[in-house]
């Protein structure tokens, strides 16, 4: 209901949202502009990235079912801190999707426009640049939740902060491979992706750490 909602208050401001949207890659494309591919697409791609958009918007909603579904098993002491990492989840996610649009993109298509040969007009089509930029910054938001992820695998007792200390090098070397998986297949994304993952794990360590309670109902 709530995402069904933000979608049609958002629909009227589609072009302009799509206008923003397509900065990062029309600052270094040639003559600025993308081009469509398609009679009706530019309307269809204007609703699939409102719809994706009001998708991020309502994530909060999303993001508190979760912690609703969590929060039974937790203890007492525990269910004190539910607030405080229910807001830090949702910071953590829109944070994700700040680094894919103003650090990620433009060093992404920067790179591409530095070697897209004088003679070909590179001039991307909005279909294809919604849906990379929209899985992209998907997985970015997901994978700033790597901190508050961690404290609920130390918080539900399914590991410890020192254990999840020992297996530093497998989620260091398991940080790139995700994001090889889960990125464009170009070194800067997926490198992108895999160091701030991994620094989120070491943050996500001394976050448990810190908020670890003893077993009191």
């Amino acid at each position: 209901g709530s995402l069904f909602l933000v979608f049609i208050i958002m629909m009227p401001f589609g072009r302009k949202i799509f206008d923003f949207v397509a900065v990062p890659l029309t600052r270094f494309t040639p003559s600025g502009e993308l081009q469509s591919i398609g009679a009706v697409k530019p309307l269809t791609v204007i609703i699939s990235l409102t719809f994706y958009l009001a998708l991020f918007v309502a994530m909060p909603v999303v993001l508190y079912q979760l912690w609703a579904f969590v929060a039974p098993g937790l203890y007492r002491k525990e269910k004190s801190f539910a607030f405080p990492l229910l807001a830090s989840s949702i910071v953590l996610f829109y944070s994700g999707l700040a680094f894919a649009y103003y650090v990620v993109f433009p060093l992404i298509f920067g790179f591409v426009a530095v070697f897209t040969p004088d003679m070909v007009e590179w001039k991307p089509d909005i279909g294809e640049y919604v849906s990379f930029i929209m899985m992209v910054a998907l997985v970015f938001g997901l994978a700033f939740e790597t901190p508050i992820a961690t404290m609920l695998l130390v918080m539900t007792g399914l590991t410890t902060p020192e254990k999840l200390g020992q297996a530093r090098p497998y989620v260091f070397l398991g940080a790139f491979v995700v994001g090889m998986l889960l990125t464009p297949p170009d070194v800067i994304s997926q490198t992108m992706l895999a160091i701030p993952v991994y620094l989120l794990f070491e943050l996500g360590i001394i976050m448990s750490k810190i908020f670890k309670s003893p077993p009191v109902k």
